[in-house]
């Protein structure tokens, strides 16, 4: 992070020196990295400020995805993100702003969480029998992907090493799962919108402490069950924090709107 953060105010300096200094005295100072992605075509756009480039975008997040996969987030860099898409690391920033926000997009790909959880969930209702096993079978199989395994492991082995990683974690869960969890699963019809939150966050204690001691921690009778049978195991107590009778903290209980 330390020599990332140095490099990020250089290509912010690097772009309000426009075309003429690019090539000039920051070109050796930058070293061989810099210069190659002010080699590609990338360097046309002169200051980093291309009116509707929409590929470019698509070319960092998918950068980004890669990056953060194979280094994680403290390993992945800016400069390093920049020099994958074949563009200036000032375009990073102004397309994503900070290596915060660029590493929350990247965690909504490959998937969009609220899609796969109301496809998950349309095949029944909270209460009917299994379904709490169906969402926990659900997410394990997706975190187990080819395709996300390397990307979800990056995102929790920085959330316990970094204060702003686990900002961001929180907040992706938050948006993107426990408010879709709560409106697809119908909870505010059951209670009010603070009890619907809190059995859906009650959801989420079980679902990363799966993740982590499986994944993570690499806890050996849990990483060494099957799918299915974490899913027989921990399905009924999604089951009763979804729809069963809760001891709920003082002011969280209430009669569903309306």
């Amino acid at each position: 992070m330390t020599a990332d953060a140095g490099g990020q105010p250089g290509a912010g300096a690097g772009r309000r020196d426009g075309e003429g200094g690019r090539r000039g005295g920051e070109g050796g100072r930058r070293g061989g990295g810099r210069r190659d992605a002010d080699q590609r075509p990338a360097g046309r756009r002169g200051t980093g400020r291309p009116a509707g480039d929409s590929g470019t975008r698509e070319a960092i997040g998918e950068a980004a995805r890669a990056q953060f996969a194979d280094f994680g987030y403290h390993g992945a860099t800016i400069r390093g993100i920049a020099a994958v898409a074949g563009v200036d690391p000032a375009l990073v920033h102004h397309y994503y702003g900070t290596k915060e926000a660029l590493f929350a997009a990247a965690m909504r790909l490959p998937i969009v969480p609220s899609e796969v959880l109301t496809a998950a969930l349309s095949g029944g209702a909270p209460g009917e029998p299994g379904f709490g096993a169906h969402l926990v079978r659900t997410a394990l199989t997706l975190w187990e992907s080819d395709e996300l395994k390397e990307t979800f492991l990056g995102l929790l082995r920085s959330a316990v090493t970094s204060e702003q990683a686990a900002v961001m974690l929180r907040e992706f869960i938050s948006d993107s799962i426990l408010g879709t969890l709560a409106r697809v699963a119908g909870l505010e019809r059951q209670g009010s919108h603070a009890e619907a939150e809190y059995r859906a966050a009650m959801v989420a204690t079980q679902m990363l402490g799966l993740a982590l001691t499986r994944l993570v921690l690499g806890l050996p009778v849990v990483a060494g069950a099957s799918v299915d049978e974490l899913a027989a195991t921990v399905g009924p107590s999604v089951d009763r924090y979804l729809c069963g009778d809760l001891d709920l903290p003082d002011g969280v209980s209430g009669a569903p709107p309306g």
